[in-house]
């Protein structure tokens, strides 16, 4: 994959950062976007200024260039300046890893249209609108590979996580009819669905439930395998295989890393 050019959403920490290392490691050029700041919903931390400035340094010292970019995947304007300005210094655009996303709790009949709507606006209408400024791109150039971070709640239902389940549902139909639509263009599609992954979104749910991290973890998954979680390397693992042209093959399907908690 050496000089090829990834786009990761959610760059600055956890899945998006440890996939941007990960991909680096192997030669790929980086550009990512990040909203780098709070934001109102769910209430705990996003990735920071200082996590974009140190990852910089990161790939710097695997020398790669990279062009990572501030801003919010629901704005779509700042999402097109992010792409156009990633096309400009690095040239193109040939995987895109749309990771960003939030998850939290609470019953869906207790819900705010507020919660409802940012948690869809996030990680489902983001992910069609960074797709929609990438995907031009790689039809132009009549390749590419599109990587969407759905879950193993896009496999089933999940009480107090409605409208999360809901948004990856969807990223789920929307991976698929891309794959359709964009298979004349040599373009794959796949979405990847981690079980519970060790990252800092996952304490920040713990802290909104107070309860430590493994203990959420241990209580939404129930992993077939011993362990309360997946590492955010085993998420960037999976990215730089259905990447390559080892999974050259692998198209509208769904990547399952879930520690075999879908098989109970």
């Amino acid at each position: 994959m050496n000089d090829r050019v990834a786009f990761i959403t959610g760059i600055a920490h956890g899945q998006g950062r440890a996939t941007a290392l990960a991909l680096a490691a192997e030669g790929v050029h980086i550009a990512g976007l990040d909203v780098a700041g709070p934001i109102a919903y769910p209430g705990y931390g996003m990735g920071t200024a200082d996590e974009l400035r140190s990852l910089e340094d990161e790939l710097a010292a695997l020398g790669v260039r990279h062009a990572l970019f501030t801003g919010d995947i629901r704005v779509a304007g700042e999402v097109r300046t992010a792409v156009q300005g990633a096309v400009e210094r690095l040239g193109s655009i040939d995987i895109l890893f749309n990771n960003a996303g939030i998850c939290a709790y609470g019953l869906s009949h207790e819900l705010t249209e507020e919660a409802w709507d940012a948690m869809i606006d996030i990680n489902l209408k983001g992910t069609w609108i960074t797709g929609r400024e990438v995907i031009p791109v790689m039809i132009a150039q009549r390749r590419g590979v599109i990587l969407n971070n759905a879950s193993i709640a896009a496999n089933r239902g999940m009480a107090r996580l409605s409208h999360y389940v809901a948004s990856k549902w969807g990223v789920v139909g929307l991976t698929k009819s891309w794959a359709i639509e964009l298979a004349p263009y040599g373009i794959r599609v796949v979405s990847i669905h981690p079980t519970g992954v060790n990252t800092p979104m996952n304490d920040g749910l713990a802290a909104m439930e107070g309860k430590t991290p493994k203990e959420v973890a241990e209580a939404s998954a129930g992993n077939l395998l011993p362990v309360p979680w997946v590492e955010p390397e085993d998420v960037a693992n999976a990215v730089v295989f259905l990447a390559s042209e080892k999974a050259r093959y692998v198209t509208g399907s769904e990547f399952i890393l879930d520690a075999g908690l879908l098989t109970r």
